[in-house]
């Protein structure tokens, strides 16, 4: 850093009422950190904002000094866009402010939350909204991304629960942005990710959930894996909107409902939630049972915000991640094939393939009402990579790639941006599809020097 942006900096943080980290701070290394691991990159300085004024100020020193800059909400994506080397971070994750309005059934967000910090306000009142499955995710990249978890066959994409957004524009514009009010900008963001300004503030509509919910696992022997995971994708087709009903294959971690011979040992769990009342839910789900030999099981009646925190441990920051996606209309029979063989040979403890169910709800929004037009995705499989070591670099990921290739036959249209690694950028059109022109569009109304492009980048003509 020369001594001429050295000025720059002091000058900015006379203007800049957040904290702005330095390389030389002690916290620099901790606030630079994102949950990939695989993930190490530096800026020349983090401005830790604390209010719209705040981004209005990091966007305008980023655009004058033409610095790379980055924008962190709660930095999980696996992709890393939250930090950039050598430019400027704008970190949101300090606005944490929820507030909820019980005579609309409304919350108000800031960009910093968690899904545990966002779900925990609104569970106070029996409130949810659809968001992921991770608490430790941040509603911010999730919601642009679009967003699906537990309750979105009953309610849809996190998205199509947005009713307007507070946006600072690459040219220092705060914007409100809703259905009728620079609605372009509205379609775009819901789906678009980064790629139009910043967020400052969400607006969701809330729905009755819980606040208990039933939930929980269970789980079949690996080599009952072909039966099991062909009677969930028949299941899956035709269960109501308020049960949801996911796959995952993986090396059995030692939870304590499991027999000891267990552990370790590959298995299919069938992980399910049900947004209604439970007795109801435990009938619709005895089915699930007959599936296979239950070699263990953890199903229950729990606070919604308990589940989820379930797989908190199985996701924690500090492992090298690298993913891989396929959005798929049915789960067929080629496609199941393809996870068995790979399943049976997985490269780590902690890698995992999963298929999250929505369709439901989120299959009755029209493709072209938002930048997400994936309407077709019924089902979203995800190839989770995780390891400890970067020796264990090349055999991981060369496998999730493998089983990527494999399955793609038998995937339909489109790709959840959210699950798209850095290396991917030539899959972002084809995530995008018929809505590839028009949010071209937008990003010349909005972004025409591309200021942010560390995203899943829709690049201005």
């Amino acid at each position: 850093m020369n001594e001429l942006l050295k000025v720059d900096i002091d000058e900015f943080k006379v203007r800049f009422a957040g904290e702005v980290v330095l390389p030389e701070d002690a916290d620099y290394d901790e606030v630079r950190q994102v949950w990939n691991a695989m993930i190490d990159r530096k800026p020349a300085l983090i401005a830790r904002c604390t209010s719209p004024e705040d981004v209005v100020q990091a966007i305008e020193f980023g655009r004058t000094k033409n610095l790379l800059i980055s924008i962190r909400g709660g930095g999980h994506n696996i992709a890393g866009n939250a930090v950039c080397d050598d430019g400027l971070m704008i970190d949101l994750s300090p606005m944490k402010r929820v507030e909820v309005d019980l005579s609309t059934s409304r919350a108000s967000v800031e960009p910093g939350c968690t899904l545990g910090e966002f779900d925990k306000v609104v569970q106070a009142h029996g409130l949810a909204t659809p968001t992921g499955i991770n608490s430790t995710t941040g509603v911010a990249g999730l919601t642009l991304g679009g967003g699906f978890g537990w309750l979105s066959r009953k309610y849809g994409m996190t998205i199509d629960n947005l009713l307007s957004a507070e946006v600072v524009t690459a040219d220092g514009r705060q914007l409100h942005a809703s259905e009728s009010e620079n609605a372009d900008l509205f379609w775009g963001l819901r789906g678009g990710g980064g790629n139009f300004g910043v967020i400052t503030r969400f607006e969701f509509q809330l729905h009755p959930v819980g606040p208990n919910v039933l939930s929980g696992l269970i789980v079949f022997p690996f080599d009952q894996a072909r039966p099991v995971i062909s009677q969930f994708a028949r299941f899956t087709e035709t269960m109501p909107e308020e049960l949801n009903v996911w796959m995952v294959t993986r090396k059995a971690p030692p939870l304590p409902f499991l027999p000891e011979e267990s552990h370790g040992k590959e298995m299919v769990a069938l992980a399910l939630c049900y947004a209604g009342d439970p007795e109801e839910g435990e009938k619709l789900i005895e089915p699930l049972r007959g599936f296979g030999t239950v070699i263990g099981e953890h199903i229950g009646v729990q606070p919604y915000t308990a589940w989820q925190r379930a797989f908190d441990p199985l996701l924690s920051k500090g492992a090298r991640n690298y993913w891989k996606s396929h959005n798929f209309s049915q789960v067929s029979d080629g496609v199941i094939e393809a996870i068995i063989e790979y399943a049976a040979r997985l490269p780590s403890p902690q890698c995992e393939i999963f298929i999250g169910t929505i369709g439901g709800q989120t299959a009755k929004v029209a493709p072209e009402a938002m930048a997400y037009s994936s309407r077709d995705a019924n089902y979203v499989m995800n190839v989770h990579g995780r390891w400890e070591s970067a020796a264990e670099d090349e055999h991981c990921i060369a496998w999730a790639r493998d089983f990527f290739a494999k399955s793609q036959p038998f995937a339909s249209s489109g790709a959840y941006i959210n699950f798209l690694t850095q290396e991917e950028t030539d899959r972002i059109a084809f995530a995008y599809g018929a809505a590839w022109n028009r949010l071209v569009g937008l990003k010349n109304k909005y972004d025409p020097t591309n200021l942010f492009r560390m995203n899943q980048n829709i690049k201005p003509v």
